[in-house]
Formats: structure tokens, sequence, C-alpha cells
């Protein structure tokens, strides 16, 4: 028995160990999923919590997206517009907003070009000359959208004011074809120039009551100074004292240019009232009166060139002068009206000899009449968008039309048999203006920031060609020194020869200087003390003193 006892315990013993041995491995396994079951009870918290927070935030969406869609339809069932013209609202606002990504993203990627362009040359000490190089690149590339603008705002606001009140007038939509332009010697106009010394403001004539188109000096003696405007008047100047001598009243619509008879004291006016008329004058000269002095600006004095001015008043002019401009002799009504157009007339000028005159429209025709009879002599078609101006030579029978199309034609009357026609390709956006120099050139300036310089018996290249930092409007060429004058949308005028030389700017500041877009120039040589004369959207023309000799001797 005690062996069987001892046998039993040591039996109950090894039984008794393997037991306390299993019960030690339980204990373990049951700790370790213990420790998973937590674990597995935390990730099912988290999970839970995420999905409850999903759930919420789904929740807080589709009340909002509810909320939206119960706005909406509040305001669609508000709305007291058409269906259809709401669609076609939205549909616009659309488009511009994405025309404002696309520019921000192109914005975007030209600041990573400037970037880059600036630690490429920051190894050779040119991150400054570098920062310079890449904005030209960015001004150039944003530039050809500018013009577009700009170009849209000079239609939209010469269609508003083209017509009567009571019409309505639509501009058409810009557009442009990018043509070759040919081999030729390339003029850079953004070096800097000091010329106060040679270029000094005379006098400022003040009395439009809206921006102005147009300018040109008489022909005969006493010569005047003639501006179109686009509140519906013409109005001659005394050069030397600034007074208003005479108003014409005879359209009802913006008028957009003048030009003076070779011989007679008549002025041709284009209108957007869709005629041109001719007008006589007789104009007696007020007794010269002191020049007042126009303090020049100070060299620190900032270029408010690409800034806004301050107030409307400012630009206004001097409540004096509109009220004189007021009191002054009218006329009202035409020798002869030229009627044929079935659109804005844009522009219009004497042929030589000053029998017939050609105008040009926004029909996309030019047509020829005989002034004498009123009688429509030619239509001369072929331009594939609207006409933006035309010109004459001087002396020969040859006229030149400019239009949207990117294109200028040569029209040559000079032989009653045969009227040819030569279309000149070279700009690639609207041709805002192309003239006549005495010998064989043409000169054109376009919306592509560009002026060129043509021979008429080289039609293929240009001679020369400026380019410039802003759209070029209605330009013009001194006739004995071929200086060409440059007005721009940006409000600076500058000054080049013929064979693309810079030769000066304007002057302009807080004090002096237009502080609109400029719309036109023209020289007037025989004044020894203004021979200069600019116009533009801020309601005045000014008279500037251009010492040639000394301009040319700086050249």
């Amino acid at each position: 028995m005690p062996g069987e006892s001892g046998c039993g315990g040591g039996g109950g013993g090894g039984i008794g160990g393997g037991g306390m041995a299993a019960a030690a491995t339980g204990a373990v396994r049951q700790a370790k999923q213990k420790r998973k079951s937590h674990s597995l009870s935390i990730r099912r918290t988290n999970s839970t919590e995420q999905e409850r927070g999903g759930f919420l935030q789904r929740d807080l969406h589709l009340d909002t997206q509810s909320c939206d869609n119960l706005e909406c339809l509040a305001r669609t069932e508000e709305s007291k517009l058409p269906t259809a013209l709401r669609s076609n609202l939205l549909d616009l606002f659309g488009q511009i907003e994405r025309e404002f990504e696309n520019l921000y993203i192109e914005n975007i990627e030209l600041r990573r070009e400037v970037d880059a362009l600036n630690e490429r040359l920051s190894g050779d000490g040119q991150a400054g000359d570098g920062a310079d190089l890449a904005k030209g690149a960015l001004k150039t590339k944003t530039s050809h959208s500018t013009s577009q603008l700009s170009q849209k705002l000079k239609t939209t606001y010469k269609a508003s004011t083209s017509k009567p009140r009571s019409n309505s007038c639509h501009a058409p939509i810009l557009g442009g074809w990018d043509l070759w332009g040919g081999d030729s010697w390339i003029v850079s106009s953004f070096k800097a120039t000091t010329s106060r010394a040679v270029c000094q403001l005379h006098r400022e004539y003040a009395g439009h009551r809206d921006g102005i188109w147009d300018l040109s000096t008489s022909r005969t003696q006493p010569t005047v100074l003639g501006t179109a405007s686009a509140d519906h008047t013409a109005m001659l100047w005394s050069i030397e004292t600034g007074r208003c001598l005479l108003k014409y009243l005879g359209h009802q619509g913006s008028v957009n240019s003048i030009k003076f008879h070779p011989t007679e004291q008549m002025a041709l006016t284009a209108s957007g009232d869709q005629t041109a008329h001719v007008w006589r004058f007789l104009v007696q000269l007020p007794a010269p009166q002191p020049v007042a002095e126009v303090p020049p600006p100070c060299e620190d004095e900032a270029d408010f060139s690409d800034k806004d001015d301050g107030g409307e008043a400012e630009a206004d002019g001097p409540p004096a002068a509109a009220a004189a401009a007021s009191e002054c002799p009218t006329v009202r009504a035409a020798v002869t009206a030229l009627r044929s157009h079935q659109g804005v007339v844009i522009a219009a000028d004497w042929l030589a000899g000053g029998r017939q005159a050609v105008t040009a429209s926004w029909d996309r025709a030019a047509n020829l009449y005989d002034v004498e009879t009123s009688e429509l002599v030619h239509s001369l078609t072929g331009h594939d968008r609207e006409l933006t101006h035309c010109c004459t030579h001087p002396s020969q029978r040859l006229v030149v039309t400019s239009s949207r199309d990117t294109t200028f034609r040569l029209w040559d009357f000079r032989d009653p048999s045969i009227h040819s026609v030569n279309v000149f390709q070279g700009h690639t956006d609207t041709v805002t203006s192309a003239v006549f120099t005495l010998g064989d050139n043409v000169v054109s300036g376009s919306d592509d920031r560009t002026v060129k310089v043509w021979d008429l018996k080289n039609m293929r290249s240009p001679m020369a060609t400026i380019r410039t930092d802003s759209a070029v409007n209605r330009i013009s060429v001194s006739a004995s020194q071929r200086i060409i004058a440059l007005p721009h949308d940006n409000r600076q005028v500058r000054l080049f020869d013929t064979s693309g030389v810079r030769l000066a700017r304007l002057p302009r500041s807080n004090r002096q200087g237009h502080r609109r877009m400029v719309c036109c120039t023209a020289w007037c040589e025989d004044n020894a003390s203004c021979n200069l004369f600019t116009c533009g959207f801020d309601r005045q023309a000014l008279g500037w003193n251009i010492n040639i000799p000394a301009l040319l001797q700086e050249k």
C-alpha cells in the first residue's frame, strides 16, 4: 500500500506537474487572447467612429446639398428671367469662369518659368537681368489677350456712341488670323531716352464732353485744328489760343474722323450715323494770348502709363473750357451728305484734287463718291472684316484701307480704265491705320503692337518693323522729316523715324500728358510753335512743340 501510494503519489505528482504546466500555458494563451481581443475591440471602436464620422459627413453633405438645391430652386422660382435666357446667362458665366481658370493656370506656369530662368541665371550673377527678360516673356505671352480686350472695349464704346441714343448697335466680335509677315529689320522700342528738352507741351484744347477719336489741321489759311468726338460733335480750335472757334452739330452719332479740303475751307467728317458730311466753315482767329508755362515734370515724378489715375473730374477737363466751348458758333447743316453705307462710317478722306472723297465703313466696304453730286462712283469691296481706317495719297490717286482682317489694301485709281488693288499681309491682329509718306512708302500700325514700313514696289516684306509694348492706334508721318508719331493704348506717344530708330517719347506724368488712351496723332509742320497734336479718351487734345533738329541730332 505504501508502495502503491508511493507509486500513486509519484504518478499523482507526475500528473500534478503536467497540470500545472498546462495551467500556465492556458494562462498565457488567455492573456494573448485578451490582448488580441482588446486590440480588435480598439480597431472596431476606431472603425466604428470613422464610419460614424463618415456617416455624419455624408449626412452633412447631403443636408448642405439639399439646402443648396432648395436655395437654387427658390432662386429659380423667384427669378423673373425666361428659362432659355437664364440658361444662356449661366452658360456665358461658365465660359468666363473657364477662361479665367485657363489664364490662372497659364500664369502659374509662367511664374514657374520665371523662377526656373532666375535659378539658371543666378549662377552667372544675372538674376536681375533674367527677371527683366522673364517679365518680357511673360508680357509677350499675355499681351495678345490684353490687346484683344482693349480692342473689344474700344469697339464696344464706338458702337454704343455711334448711333442715336434710342438705337442699339452691336459691336462685332473681334478675331485675327496668323499671317506670315516676312523677314524684316526688327527694332525694339524699350530702350530709355530722355526727350523732355526736345518735346514740350504747348497747349491744351478742352471742351468735348466725351472721348476724341480723331484730329487734323486745315490745309488752308488760317490754319485751325479740327477734332472729332464721341459726343456727336466736331470742333475747330485756334492753335495759338486754345479757344473753340466753331462746332459742327449735323451728325446724329459719334463723329469718328475729320479731314480738311486741300484748297477750300471745307471739312469732311465720318460718323456712326452711317453717313459722311461735307460742311463749310468760316472762322476768324482771336488775338494771340501769352502761353501759360507748363512746369516740366521732375525726375522723381512717377510715370502713370500703366496705373489708373484719380477721379473722373480730373479727366473731364476744366469746367470753364467746356462752358466756353458750348458758347462758340455752331453749324448744323451739311453742304453734302454721303449716304450708301449699311454700317458705321469709321473714317473718310479727300482724294487728291478734292473733287472726290473716300469713306470706310464697318459694312466691310469703302466707297468713292463724287462730292459735288453725292453720287457713288465705286464701291471697294474685298475685306473680310470691318474697316478701321482709310487714307489717300497727298498728290496721287491712291487709297489705302485698313481692316480687322489683319490686312490693308492699296487701291490705284491713277488709270481711269483699270482699278488695281494690292493686299498687304504682315500683321497678326487688327490693322488700326495705314498712311502714306511723300515717297513710295506706306506705314501701318496694328493692335499686334507693331508698326511696319512698306515699300509700294516690294510688298512681300516690310522695310522695317517697330515693336512696342502696347496696341498702336491712328498714326501719322511728318511730311518733311518722315517722323512717325505712334499713339498707344497705354497713354504713351512715341516718335520713330521710318528706318525704325526710336527718337523720343512724349513726356507723361501727373502734370502733363494724356490721362487715358491716346487715339490719334497729327503733324502740322507749318506751325513753328505747335507742330504735333494728339488726342485721346481724356476728352482733350494736346499741342506739342517738337524740336525736330535737336531730335534728329540726338539720333
